[in-house]
């Protein structure tokens, strides 16, 4: 029996990932990540740091993030409570799918993981309340290299479900630059990460 689906998307390197998941009257067990599994599956990637975050309340929209030049993490993301809109944008200069963006359901019904590699701006939008959203990376985080991008970016049009002045965010997120001011300063190139 296939422990993982792995379904690849219409943006370069993404994939979203399915883990075997055994049910029954009492609830289910999953095994949501196995070294071995992930590499039989052709998903070798070294994950050093665990992040957890929590949103009490739905329309929370957190990103677009990402870290910079030698900092760049790929992420493995899952919702284990809850459910989110999750969004990602290729972001790496000369890549097939630079400047497009997806959005993918993550829920605590559905399952699914979202594979992220370095060179994509990240963020998400709660759907219900409480939502424990968790993720994999294979790099540390580095305050210095934060970027970001904003969220209302008219150049990448994603199709929020949710109006802005309705939606929960930090500061620093309401603050980020458009997608033309980020690409004057863009320093990932397809290829170099």
């Amino acid at each position: 029996m296939e422990k993982l689906k792995v379904t690849t998307t219409k943006l370069q390197d993404v994939k979203i990932i399915e883990p075997a998941v055994f049910g029954d009257n009492r609830g289910f067990f999953t095994e949501s990540y196995s070294d071995k599994d992930f590499k039989d599956a052709g998903i070798d990637i070294d994950f050093v740091q665990d992040n957890h975050s929590l949103s009490t309340q739905a329309g929370v929209l957190r990103g677009l993030h990402f870290q910079r030049g030698e900092a760049a993490q790929t992420k493995l993301i899952r919702v284990v409570t809850g459910a989110v809109l999750d969004v990602i944008v290729d972001v790496r200069k000369g890549s097939p799918t630079y400047k497009q963006w997806e959005g993918y359901i993550l829920s605590a019904s559905n399952h699914r993981q979202l594979l992220v590699p370095k060179g994509y701006a990240h963020g998400f939008v709660t759907l219900t309340d409480n939502v424990n959203f968790l993720y994999k990376c294979d790099g540390y985080y580095n305050a210095a290299a934060d970027g970001g991008i904003s969220f209302k970016s008219p150049e990448l049009n994603i199709d929020w479900p949710i109006d802005f002045d309705q939606a929960i965010t930090s500061d620093k997120d309401a603050a980020q630059p458009t997608f033309t001011e980020f690409e004057k300063d863009n320093p990932f190139v397809y290829g170099e990460i």
